[in-house]
């Protein structure tokens, strides 16, 4: 297997850092991930089974944002109208603003396919619902609310988050609340009452659309490399990576909104023209709270506050996928599993092929998928510091050694995330395990 050199390309002499081998890679333009056909190849795949489930995620998560709304009885807001299936991707189809992918606008006709014969067969939508043979869009308001509950984040560079405490959002959600409930009293009666209940069920519909918004971008994306791969234009994990962080420069600034149609008008709770983008309000947020931060898995951890088991500040929480265990997964209550099982049902021929000749074959499945979507998402945050390093540091060939240094200085900051003692940090992260092809 063809392995990018671990001798740094730079001037400057080698790192002591603890993964030095990972920092030269980094400076030498590779991924925290090692460049192998057979990394390549799962991190591809994984990303293309997890395209489709995605967007259906993306459209959805809109779809409740926008409609259901304060339905306090959304029992069918996974139940996606035609309407939403077809609404055009602004990154994919004929109709594209910046067209990232060359296939369809609509619903991708493998999620079509999926959500019309399940795996049971072709039955009625709210059979295969309630026989749990759908999307599990659960995983995917699992993630929006690990972006809702550690709020804060990259504060003052995202201001979409203090924007939800402003006096202008309030009023925005405060004219939305009023006409969404017009017709029932009592309700109406209940926010005059209680006006932060719903003002705070408001925020939460917001981050449905900054989730959804945010997806509708890494979906088509994940579809073009993918078709890129299979072309044999895509050959090494550099490349990979290399076109995520273009797209993150293209798409960088597409706006991040939240608005509601009632009746047939619409009520613009986060305007457009308050110039809330994609990388600022929902790329960078989403890195740090689904990537890294999380939540404890309920039965992995003690909630009890003698066992220290989950650290006091938000900040130090480190359960996200980098750390996550793969032993969980397949588990009841443990929100990878539904993920995991939403991309079962799309993985290319390919990698259901390399499954079977690992491990358990497919009696532990969920468990490599887990592991696959692991190792793509260390190369996912690759993409995400090599972005950060282009727009705020120097280029890697710069030739002055004191822009190398920085470089160097913000590449060991980084990593230095997944080296830290307290709460078992170190042990948790998954940077070592990646290292090496054993890791299943």
């Amino acid at each position: 297997m063809v392995q990018t050199p671990t001798k740094s390309a730079t001037k400057l002499p080698p790192s002591k850092h603890e993964f030095a081998e990972v920092i030269h890679r980094l400076e030498a333009g590779g991924a925290m991930i090692p460049d192998t056909p057979e990394n390549l190849m799962q991190i591809i795949a994984i990303w293309k089974a997890y395209a489709v489930p995605m967007d259906f995620y993306w459209r959805d998560l809109l779809y409740i944002a926008e409609r259901v709304f304060l339905n306090p009885l959304p029992f069918f807001k996974y139940f996606l109208p035609q309407e939403y299936l077809d609404l055009q991707n602004h990154y994919s189809g004929d109709k594209a603003d910046l067209r990232v992918w060359r296939g369809t606008g609509s619903a991708h006709p493998e999620l079509l396919e999926f959500m019309e014969k399940g795996e049971t067969g072709k039955i009625p939508r709210l059979l295969h619902h309630l026989w749990h043979d759908r999307i599990n869009m659960e995983f995917a308001e699992e993630c929006m609310r690990a972006m809702l509950w550690h709020r804060g984040m990259y504060v003052p560079i995202n201001q979409f988050d203090p924007y939800l405490d402003s006096d202008e959002y309030k009023a925005n959600a405060d004219r939305a609340i009023k006409a969404y409930f017009k017709k029932d009293p009592f309700m109406l009666a209940l926010h005059k009452a209680f006006p932060d209940l719903f003002l705070e069920q408001c925020r939460q519909m917001s981050y449905y659309s900054n989730l959804g918004l945010f997806w509708e971008v890494m979906a088509p994306v994940f579809f073009e490399v993918s078709d890129l791969y299979d072309e044999g234009k895509v050959k090494t994990v550099p490349d990979a990576m290399n076109f995520l962080v273009n797209g993150i420069f293209a798409i960088a600034g597409r706006p991040i909104y939240h608005h509601v149609l009632i009746d047939g008008e619409t009520y613009e709770i986060i305007p457009k023209s308050k110039g809330f983008t994609w990388l600022y309000e929902a790329a960078l947020p989403y890195v740090e709270a689904v990537f890294y931060r999380t939540s404890p898995f309920r039965g992995t951890k003690s909630y009890n506050a003698q066992a220290k088991e989950v650290p006091d500040d938000q900040k130090d929480f480190h359960y996200g996928v980098l750390y996550a265990d793969k032993f969980p997964v397949g588990t009841a209550g443990i929100p990878p599993t539904l993920l995991a099982q939403d991309m079962l049902h799309f993985l290319p021929p390919y990698l259901m092929d390399y499954y079977k000749q690992r491990c358990r074959g497919e009696d532990d499945v969920l468990n490599q998928i887990g592991v696959t979507f692991q190792r793509s998402m260390y190369c996912v945050t690759s993409a995400v510091i090599q972005a950060l390093r282009t727009a705020l540091l120097y280029p890697l060939d710069d030739p002055n050694p004191k822009h190398l240094k920085a470089n160097r200085a913000f590449f060991e900051s980084q990593i230095d995330r997944f080296c830290r003692p307290e709460y078992g940090m170190k042990y948790a992260a998954r940077l070592r395990n990646i290292q090496t092809p054993d890791y299943r």
